[in-house]
């Protein structure tokens, strides 16, 4: 019933830039906070940015000033641009919606979910 669907991941050199995109999809009734979440091998997954949906944002220390993150609610939409890439960047990258969605054969209904999507990988060579 809901998707997100990340794109823009790949390979760049340390000091270069990738801009991330994540598309919600589905019966949407409204999209709150959405964020990007990242998972290094061997660690956990880490908050790396959210932004509320009057655009209010938050980042983890270790991309402050680096990542800006931004969303287009007409479209249900939220970007990260990354810029001075480190190798220590270099993870799979989750985008996250707290959304509401219709349910039902006549979108009479209505349920809260925290959706994932997929993840894109994002590499940064030394």
């Amino acid at each position: 019933q809901v998707q997100l669907a990340e794109s823009g991941g790949g390979l760049v050199q340390a000091g270069e830039s990738l801009r991330l995109s994540c598309a919600a999809s589905g019966s949407i009734f409204s999209i709150n906070a959405m964020g990007w979440y990242r998972q290094a091998p061997g660690k956990q997954r880490e908050l790396v940015a959210t932004i509320t949906k009057g655009g209010n944002t938050n980042f983890a220390d270790s991309v402050k000033g680096r990542f800006t993150i931004s969303r287009d609610n007409a479209k249900n939409m939220v970007y990260l641009q990354m810029n001075s890439l480190k190798p220590e960047d270099t993870a799979v990258y989750y985008c996250n919606a707290d959304l509401i969605y219709y349910t039902g054969t006549d979108y009479g209904g209505r349920k809260t979910l925290n959706a994932w999507g997929q993840g894109t990988l994002v590499t940064v060579s030394s």
